[in-house]
């Protein structure tokens, strides 16, 4: 696909933005015109350029509302709340790195005002009990009856590392009602509202995550109990197979793509001689002055990812996502059928898919995205109608044989 960046982060975030239009959280122009003003590499001019765009969106849908036009009003903000979202992403290494958390607010502000009235899904917000607090979350439903209708197949959509909650409307919330099911997103540790608000972090052991959330799916008088899928998307692709490893009440599971080892996206960008000193406690100091010293937009990445970790130093960064791995044991104890994504040209776990694919011992189906489909890279950006299809069939197949 044409590059519209060198720079690989700027690219994928792009591909983000567009592929969003399918389900009407961004504009083709709009995308192109705010690209258009950020020059390759500029994070700073990344952040100014989306919340400039936002801010005219979110104006443009308060006078819409002022004036009665509330379908305007809904869907300029949905798009608003997108780009303050992607506004915030790249803040971190900027001049004023706090737009992290405050444009994520803004953009968690626009998201909620547009779920009254929405015409694809009654859309409730939900509370799930975790640990002596909640995760916050969304349930989607078809709005027969407004939302009941008896017990339906439900999908629980489990974001990766750094997705908002409207991302999983879009990579299968809305394909999930448009077929009669159920829909659920969640903020878990280091993610969304647990990140910004609760200041919970990363765990390598998500089933601890999981089973509460499934308590709280299966206690719905809405949900068929032997109809529970759950997707994992990007990072998610770990932490989806470890959960099922251990939570066998999923009639199936979905790793967008497969990931056996969180840390090889991280351990990449690292000279061996650094990797080496990861094994040794008594370096920590030295790696991380080694880690201060990178370029500033490189060290704004650093931060950025090592956000939802809780971890001040880059050396305590690295090795929590060091514990995120599949071992053989692990995979073999996932009883549920399983559907692994393998795009072309993955960027962060290249050939991971095969390799959980082929470890596993369960029912399973490997399905590939190339790029002459338009559906190459990391969760398959720009290729949404198609992910969708693929997904969904296969799930269909297996719920309702």
């Amino acid at each position: 696909m044409q590059q519209l960046y060198e720079d690989e982060g700027f690219q994928f975030a792009t591909l983000i933005a567009l592929g969003s239009v399918y389900r009407g959280l961004a504009d083709v122009g709009e995308v192109l015109s705010t690209i258009g003003r950020v020059p390759e590499g500029d994070r700073e001019a990344w952040v100014r350029e989306f919340t400039a765009t936002a801010d005219r969106l979110a104006a443009a849908a308060d006078a819409s509302e002022q004036a009665g036009h509330l379908v305007s009003a809904r869907t300029a903000r949905l798009r608003a709340s997108s780009y303050y979202e992607l506004a915030s992403t790249m803040a971190p290494g900027t001049s004023d790195p706090d737009r992290f958390h405050t444009l994520w607010e803004r953009h968690r502000e626009l998201w909620d005002r547009t779920l009254d009235g929405a015409p694809e899904a009654a859309i409730e917000k939900v509370s799930i009990p975790y640990e002596g607090t909640t995760l916050e979350g969304y349930w989607f439903a078809p709005r027969d009856s407004g939302g009941a209708g008896g017990r339906r197949p439900t999908i629980v959509l489990n974001n990766g590392s750094d997705g908002p909650v409207h991302a999983m409307w879009l990579q299968g919330g809305a394909a999930a009602v448009a077929r009669g099911w159920n829909a659920m997103t969640f903020d878990g540790p280091g993610q969304g509202a647990a990140l910004h608000r609760g200041h919970l972090y990363f765990r390598h052991d998500w089933e601890a995550v999981i089973t509460p959330v499934l308590d709280f799916v299966l206690a719905r008088d809405d949900v068929d109990p032997d109809r529970v899928v759950l997707h994992g998307v990007s990072q998610a692709g770990y932490w989806v197979p470890r959960a099922a490893a251990f939570e066998h009440r999923l009639a199936a599971i979905v790793a967008d793509p497969g990931v056996v080892d969180v840390s090889t996206s991280w351990m990449v960008h690292l000279p061996p001689e650094m990797q080496e000193m990861l094994d040794d406690d008594t370096q920590q100091e030295t790696f991380d002055e080694l880690m201060r010293s990178v370029p500033p937009a490189q060290l704004g990445v650093l931060q950025w990812r090592m956000a939802p970790y809780g971890k001040d130093s880059s050396f305590d960064a690295y090795r929590a996502a060091m514990r995120m791995r599949l071992d053989d044991e692990t995979i073999a104890a996932i009883r549920c059928p399983t559907l692994v994504t393998d795009p072309d040209h993955e960027q962060f776990w290249p050939g991971q898919s095969r390799q959980l694919y082929d470890k596993l011992t369960c029912e399973k189906e490997l399905v590939r995205f190339t790029e002459e489909e338009g559906a190459s890279w990391h969760c398959e950006p720009v290729a949404m109608g198609l992910r969708d299809e693929r997904v969904f069939d296969w799930l269909e197949d297996v719920i309702t044989r």
